[in-house]
């Protein structure tokens, strides 16, 4: 929960905004602001106050216990200005907070991290818990000094400006080890505890099971993910608040599912008691990975026979690959969703002119890999593979990455041993149509014209498909120097089923600095004039120009007018003499 505490009626005035748009995540601290901030303190995870940053110092200087303890705290100026990042700008959440609160107010950001300050990603913002000598070590990646990273496991970190040696050291592990002088260890969640037990085993017997198996194995609780355990132990109360303690989720799986895992020691007895030979290594096997610790039994004070059973596997994170969408150009209209994912991903793949548009936004670390044009299907591939190695990649194509762009390639390439992220954008036929009016304010279709990947006979039947369903039509790809016949045919075809005076937009380097466009009509259009760089938007029947921009209407009651029904006589006219023609050369031919 957020607290909001102001002191005057223009605080107010912006606290009431921020309640009113998180209505859910926020409570309204009234009264004297010394005991709101007090109570908001002690009761809520992030505060927000309306309030100058020096009393906002002095109020909570006495309450303070500790970083991983205090709440994040951000302060808002009495004229909505600023959204200062104050306390727990990590820990507490204040930095992101702060550009939340900034983003519903209209206000600046402020934030004075030193690493989010230069683009670092913090080691304590990465979601893995962190140990040892992390101020040391991020001091020395902030100063540029050589910090090593030794990652034992797997895992698709954010970029870190690493280098193989250094004097400092990031280690990835799960491993159960002591942090040396210089070195900062994370704690990656890659360890999956399968659980067996019999009806009322009690809490202390799973948990002393738990923890001394990891222990004996050298291995990290803090990497610990997981309990997983057969459905039919989902509500088993030990095993609950084992998970509960542990601070993991408990995930069951289904008898059946679980007895098609080879593992190395079935028993007859959870076979009979719940309908599969293994419950510990199978539920800890079922999502793969590597068995570290088979299964064994627990062990009780006063001898009796074991309750519970357990096993451990390694399963490595999984690399995770971002197809992101662009949008047509305008920084404006690249997504916040999209930004971060580009700010998230350690290595980049992405067409070089593409790689321009945003190198500015990617963190110190990112590695680029970037190609010229018409390398489409290499760059899927390129993307894929970084991901498999336990990577987070992500593939940046313009528009919608799923709209002519990289999303095709390389969801075709990937299985499903890496995760994968599709980020939407902007598409250029939409920027287009924001330009020219409303021309998409019906039914309508996107179609390419370049044969390059698909026979100029099926885009050919999918244009006179178009043509006869009526449809609002936007070209991509209309026109380059080796390709200048298929617009015009294109425009032919469209122009057997609508009026010569049916309204055409043409729109070039949309949203882009160097932005035209123009409104013509089918019969007007030169297509001399297109090039790659243009979108074509052909109206349908129904679209018409108002006050110069092109309008699609979203119902066809206009139609009745006296000036449609001669265009729709003229269209059946033309068409019944098509209809004669084509009789006649028949007849001829018999």
């Amino acid at each position: 929960m957020i607290g909001l505490i102001s002191a005057t009626a223009a605080g107010a005035a912006a606290r009431d905004r921020l309640a009113a748009a998180w209505p859910d995540r926020t409570r309204v601290y009234e009264g004297p602001v010394a005991d709101a901030v007090r109570a908001a303190f002690a009761s809520c995870e992030q505060l927000v106050c309306f309030l100058a940053t020096g009393a906002v110092v002095r109020l909570v200087a006495p309450l303070l216990a500790g970083k991983a303890a205090d709440p994040g705290v951000v302060c808002v100026d009495e004229g909505g200005r600023f959204a200062v990042s104050l306390l727990g700008g990590h820990g507490g959440g204040a930095n992101d907070l702060a550009r939340e609160v900034a983003g519903v107010l209209g206000a600046e950001p402020v934030v004075t991290t030193a690493t989010d300050a230069v683009g670092l990603a913090g080691l304590d913002t990465l979601g893995l818990p962190v140990e040892g000598d992390v101020a040391a070590v991020s001091r020395a990646l902030l100063d540029g000094e050589a910090v090593a990273l030794r990652a034992e496991v797997a895992w698709p970190l954010p970029p870190l400006p690493v280098a193989d040696e250094g004097a400092y050291t990031v280690r990835l592990t799960d491993r159960l080890v002591e942090p040396g002088e210089g070195e900062a260890v994370l704690r990656p969640p890659t360890l999956v505890v399968g659980v067996g037990a019999s009806k009322g085993a009690p809490v202390e017997e799973v948990l002393a099971l738990v923890e001394g198996a990891l222990r004996e194995a050298g291995l990290s609780a803090a990497s610990l993910a997981e309990l997983a355990t057969v459905d039919a132990k989902a509500e088993e109360p030990g095993i609950v608040e084992a998970a509960r303690r542990l601070g993991v989720p408990l995930v069951t799986y289904g008898a059946e599912e679980l007895a098609r895992i080879d593992v190395p020691h079935p028993s007859d007895a959870p076979l009979a008691a719940v309908g599969t030979p293994s419950v510990a290594e199978a539920a800890a096997l079922v999502r793969g990975g590597e068995l570290l610790v088979p299964k064994r039994k627990s062990e009780r004070a006063d001898g009796g026979p074991a309750r519970a059973t357990c096993a451990v596997v390694r399963r490595p994170g999984r690399g995770r690959l971002a197809v992101v969408g662009l949008g047509p150009g305008a920084r404006d209209l690249l997504t916040p969703r999209a930004e971060a994912e580009l700010r998230r991903a350690s290595v980049l793949v992405g067409l070089d002119q593409y790689v321009d548009q945003i190198r500015d936004l990617l963190r110190p670390g990112t590695r680029i890999l970037e190609s010229g044009l018409g390398a489409e299907e290499e760059r899927a591939r390129t993307a894929v593979e970084e991901a498999r190695r336990g990577r987070a990649v992500a593939l940046i194509g313009s528009g919608d990455a799923g709209v002519y762009a990289m999303a095709s390639p390389a969801l075709a390439e990937a299985s499903d041993d890496i995760d994968v992220v599709g980020v939407p954008g902007v598409t250029a036929a939409l920027a287009a149509g924001a330009v020219l009016g409303a021309p998409l304010g019906h039914d309508h279709v996107s179609i390419s014209l370049s044969d390059l990947h698909t026979p100029w006979e099926v885009i050919e039947r999918r244009v006179r498909a178009a043509a006869e369903a009526d449809l609002v039509v936007t070209f991509y790809n209309p026109r380059s120097r080796g390709r200048d016949w298929q617009l015009p045919k294109a425009l032919a075809i469209l122009a057997g089923h609508r009026a010569p005076t049916t309204p055409v937009g043409v729109v070039r380097n949309a949203s882009r600095p160097d932005e035209s466009s123009r409104l013509t009509t089918l019969a007007a259009l030169d297509p001399a004039t297109v090039d790659m760089m243009t979108v074509v938007t052909v109206g349908n029947t129904a679209t018409r120009e108002v006050a110069g921009r092109m309008v699609t209407p979203r119902g066809y009651r206009w139609q009745e007018t006296p000036e449609r029904q001669e265009i729709q006589k003229a269209q059946e006219a033309q068409k019944a003499q098509k209809a004669r023609e084509t009789r006649e050369t028949q007849e001829e031919a018999r």
